[in-house]
């Protein structure tokens, strides 16, 4: 389980834990390696991409990668 958080930055979140970027993608955030969004917080792109943080950070949080 990770401890992300709204504030936690999308660039330390996928250093940290690389196997979650579906997540961002499944949200439409398909730019994951543009400088802009790599400093976005958690909370800006769920704003920007309309999904709601606290469910967004529920599935991060304890997101396991399929085999």
């Amino acid at each position: 389980m990770n401890d992300f958080t709204k504030d936690t930055v999308i660039g330390e979140v996928l250093v940290k834990a690389p196997e979650a970027a579906p997540l961002f993608l499944s949200i439409g955030m398909h730019c994951l390696g543009c400088p802009s969004s790599r400093n976005e917080s958690i909370a800006e792109a769920c704003a920007v991409h309309g999904v709601d943080v606290d469910n967004f950070l529920d599935k991060l949080n304890n997101y396991e990668p399929e085999l």
